[in-house]
């Protein structure tokens, strides 16, 4: 991916997860590397999270990379989706 691309995803999970905040009434001002659990989202609200990341980039994680390290924080869900692209 290049630069801008992943800039562009950034954006894409931050959007997701302000909706997500905003569907608990919770407004946070995330940075990057943020838990994600800090700013307020419960353990199924990352699996919400999880589901609506597959759906805005057209991937499904695979079952090993389903770990709360690769969902820790906006930074970490975009290293993941990164590391799924499929390479030129």
């Amino acid at each position: 991916m290049d630069e801008r691309a992943l800039a562009n995803s950034e954006a894409r999970i931050f959007g997701i997860v302000t909706r997500l905040l905003a569907n608990r009434a919770l407004i946070a001002r995330l940075e990057s590397d943020q838990p994600l659990y800090d700013a307020g989202l419960s353990s199924l609200d990352m699996v919400n999270l999880m589901l609506a990341v597959e759906a805005e980039f057209d991937v499904e994680i695979p079952q090993e990379h389903i770990a709360p390290e690769n969902f820790r924080s906006v930074a970490a869900i975009d290293r993941l989706i990164a590391s799924l692209a499929p390479t030129p």
